[in-house]
């Protein structure tokens, strides 16, 4: 089997299941680590651009949100968010950027996420370096490459919003991004911010 992309010859990749190797903090809140995975492209007026690559929910594909799961023990929470990258959208990348931490209260995991279903997430800002077109949950997902605006009209949740305002300030995107202020009225979810982690180099 051969990538159509790259040409070389790949391996069969398969999502991990379970929670035998879950990390969880102090408070039995399960860590998760996730990512924006952009791209540089040009736009209509030939000006350089930003796309964020965003994957459908497993819970309705009209949902759209950016790669994230389980940190597990035996990786990084770096490596963990490009795994996620990999499963989830299909692509690989450099960990370029740690966007913060967060908090939230997750309906699906309800049972497992500790204290009525708390998780707490890093997110990282992912520059795509390859993008496959084949991937473990490519048939329970969809992805789709947006601009920073679409994808902040888009997203599903607003702490993922203030993930993408902070990744959107790191490049230098010249598009409004009002998240800074963003309500967190999902109703599933509940986010308090964590203080921001320093950079943790790059994979």
């Amino acid at each position: 089997l051969r990538d159509r992309n790259s040409g070389r010859k790949m391996k069969a990749i398969v999502a991990r299941t379970g929670r035998h190797q879950q990390r969880y903090d102090d408070n039995k809140h399960r860590l998760v680590a996730g990512c924006i995975p952009y791209r540089y492209t040009v736009d209509a007026k030939g000006e350089k651009a930003v796309e964020v690559l965003m994957v459908s929910s497993q819970s309705g594909r009209e949902r759209l949100l950016f790669p994230k799961g389980g940190w597990e023990t035996d990786e990084s929470v770096q490596e963990a968010a490009c795994r996620e990258a990999l499963e989830e959208a299909g692509v690989r990348g450099t960990v370029k950027k740690n966007l913060g931490s967060w908090e939230f209260r997750s309906k699906r995991y309800q049972d497992g996420c500790g204290h009525e279903g708390f998780c707490r997430a890093d997110m990282f800002a992912l520059l795509v370096t390859e993008q496959l077109d084949s991937w473990p949950e490519q048939n329970n997902r969809q992805r789709k490459w947006v601009t920073v605006t679409e994808a902040a009209e888009l997203c599903a949740y607003d702490w993922m919003r203030i993930a993408l305002h902070n990744c959107a300030t790191y490049l230098s995107v010249g598009e409004a991004v009002s998240c800074t202020e963003a309500k967190l009225n999902d109703g599933s979810v509940s986010l308090k911010p964590l203080p921001q982690q320093s950079d943790q180099g790059q994979l």
